[in-house]
């Protein structure tokens, strides 16, 4: 890509050498799927494109064939008969070519989905495997767990400084699993759209923190308190900024390398050295507390996520790309 002059509009364009590599099928993945992403919002390369991909002989045979077909229908049948029959496959819910291609250009602005989906609808939709599958199952024993070990076992406080260590942790998983090629069977088409790349990632993770937070802050409520350690919610602000963190390294080795990193880090750092004092109770809080008690410890938990939330931000195009295998 040639970069812009002075000129207000986006920053590159595409170049006549890329545009050729493009319709002959030979430029590099990363370049493609940037010269796609370009051309949504650029007629000026759009125009470049098409006319580099009309050139080509195969595929301007192809879409001369297509282009014709379409003139030869609109010619025959009237237009106030093909609009009303497509109106009336789209509301009656009927399968014919007009409607499929009418929903499928309205649904590619939002990942696919259904057009008649209320607003709620479309969130849940776009969360995804975010709100389902192995990582929730493991959130619930990890909540249900500890409480029945605290009660039903007779473990008492000993069981919170447990569940304070390993909650941050938790939406880490619930985020390597709710993005990318290993965990969406569409995530090609899904990152292809305006509401893929970053917003999708940011829709999931803000799932698995809508059903986690929740969870593991009532989980910790009702556990007995022990003498002298952080409370119930001491977890939230260490559990954002990992999350947060995993999300800005996610931008350079992918959603789920970067999930593992930073809980990877965070066991060996946090969890080891806080078990290494004790099995539980007492032990295992003074352990754990210097991680989470204070509030000169918790103000640094919220810069570090306010530092990973801006690195993200800059970072945010590199979504708009595939992830490496």
């Amino acid at each position: 890509m040639r970069r812009q002059g002075s000129g207000p509009g986006p920053d590159w364009h595409v170049g006549g050498e890329l545009a050729a590599r493009y319709a002959a099928g030979t430029a590099a993945e990363s370049d493609a799927w940037s010269l796609e992403k370009h051309v949504e919002a650029c007629g000026a390369c759009a125009a470049v494109v098409s006319s580099a991909v009309r050139a080509v002989a195969e595929t301007g045979a192809v879409l001369a064939g297509i282009r014709a077909a379409v003139l030869e229908r609109a010619v025959q049948e009237p237009r106030e008969s093909v609009g009303s029959r497509a109106y009336a496959d789209t509301t009656t819910g009927t399968s014919t070519s007009t409607s499929t291609s009418t929903s499928g250009v309205t649904g590619a602005g939002t990942t696919g989905v259904p057009p008649r989906l209320s607003r709620a609808a479309r969130v849940v939709w776009a969360a995804g495997p975010a709100l389902r599958g192995a990582w929730l199952v493991a959130l619930v024993f990890v909540a249900l767990g500890a409480v029945a070990l605290s009660y039903g076992a007779g473990l008492g406080a000993s069981v919170r400084p447990l569940l304070l260590v390993t909650a941050p942790v938790l939406p880490l998983a619930g985020v390597a699993l709710s993005y990318g090629r290993h965990a969406d069977p569409l995530y090609e088409i899904a990152t292809a759209t305006p509401s893929g790349g970053l917003r999708l990632l940011l829709t999931r993770a803000a799932a698995v923190l809508t059903v986690s937070v929740p969870a593991l802050t009532l989980a910790g409520a009702v556990l007995p308190v022990a003498a002298g350690g952080p409370g119930a919610a001491a977890w939230l602000l260490p559990g954002l900024a990992l999350t947060l963190a995993a999300l800005a390294l996610g931008s350079f080795v992918g959603s789920r390398r970067g999930a593992a990193a930073v809980g990877g880090a965070w066991l060996a750092f946090v969890v080891a050295p806080a078990a290494a004092t004790g099995p539980a109770g007492a032990a295992l809080m003074a352990g754990a507390a210097p991680y989470f008690a204070g509030s000169s410890v918790q103000g640094g938990w919220a810069a570090g996520a306010v530092a990973c939330a801006l690195l993200l931000a800059a970072r945010r195009r590199s979504f708009d790309h595939l992830e490496t295998p």
